[in-house]
């Protein structure tokens, strides 16, 4: 099969060293009791290395990481018991989606780990979890959790990096322009819905790659697309994933608009599954070819925008 873990053989990243290294604790033990307030004391524009241990506990904090901070690992002690979570909402206040994160990275060069990212806000329309407009931001066994527009992958030319990650959600709950590379992630659907969102730009070589991905649906939920376009460009492409029989025939939809058909970019290659058949295919998707999955699941292909990346470099 193909997949990143072929293309990056041999690329295993060294140790880093720190110069600093500090600990949060909602429980006092460490050096902080909020990621707020740790990240409040990073100075931005730094070349040297920074990790972010967090202890387990339910940290309730809306939480933005500005542009200037560089070079910081945040390492959760448990993804299942490091929670960051907040309940804000596109209608409440009037905040809009852009306004309902719990988590915001503007940040870049920056990796996650072992975190549960949460928008607790309920059903209650668009209610984001992540919002990243950052570029280079991997993140590893972490979690996201929500309902509609979870995760939102922002801006042009950003480029992201999921690791056997979890991301649930209901209707467009991985949306944006950014480029992302999805390699062994759960991606659950809680609802008849729609899985992603993509509005990758026209000059933009690659949206959305989903890469031995598994793709299950909550108990009665029998109507899923894997995707429509928020913008006419879209790009998504799933790469020897397991896809369950919630994922309708058709597979994608052109979001009431024909013209879309045009434009967007959207396929699979070596799927499994009771929704990996791509006979009953909407006829403007694609069946990529061997040579083509191969490169789509290569990091210095994907990521190939004006520099190249390797996150696990």
């Amino acid at each position: 099969m193909l997949s990143a873990g072929i293309a990056l053989a041999g690329l295993a990243a060294e140790p880093k060293t720190y110069e600093i290294d500090i600990t949060v604790a909602a429980d006092g033990s460490g050096d902080y009791t909020t990621i707020t307030d740790a990240l409040r004391k990073m100075r931005g524009g730094m070349e040297y290395n920074t990790r972010i241990f967090i202890k387990n506990g339910v940290y309730t904090e809306k939480i933005v990481m500005g542009i200037s901070l560089c070079n910081i690992d945040i390492v959760g002690e448990n993804a299942d018991s490091v929670i960051i979570q907040y309940g804000d909402y596109a209608s409440l206040n009037n905040m809009g989606t852009s306004g309902s994160y719990t988590f915001k990275i503007e940040s870049s060069n920056i990796s996650f780990s072992d975190i549960t990212f949460a928008n607790t806000a309920g059903p209650v329309g668009q209610a984001v979890a992540v919002y990243t407009t950052g570029d280079r931001i991997s993140f590893t066994r972490c979690r996201f959790l929500g309902n509609q527009d979870t995760l939102y992958t922002g801006g042009v030319d950003k480029r992201l990096y999921f690791d056997n990650c979890y991301i649930e959600g209901t209707t467009d709950f991985i949306f944006g322009s950014a480029t992302a590379l999805f390699v062994n992630c759960d991606i659950h659907a809680k609802a008849d819905s729609y899985i992603t969102a993509a509005s990758t730009p026209a000059n933009v070589r690659l949206g959305y790659v989903f890469d031995r991905c598994r793709i299950t649906a909550a108990e009665g939920v029998t109507k899923v697309y894997l995707g429509r376009p928020w913008r006419p460009y879209a790009s998504t492409f799933f790469i020897g994933c397991e896809m369950c029989g919630a994922i309708l025939p058709a597979g994608w939809h052109n979001w009431g608009n024909a013209s879309n058909e045009l434009t967007a970019r959207y396929g699979q290659y070596d799927c499994t599954g009771e929704g990996a058949d791509t006979s009953h295919r909407v006829t403007w998707s694609k069946i990529l070819t061997p040579d083509e999955a191969r490169q789509y699941v290569t990091p210095e292909y994907i990521f190939e925008i004006s520099n190249t990346w390797n996150p696990l470099k």
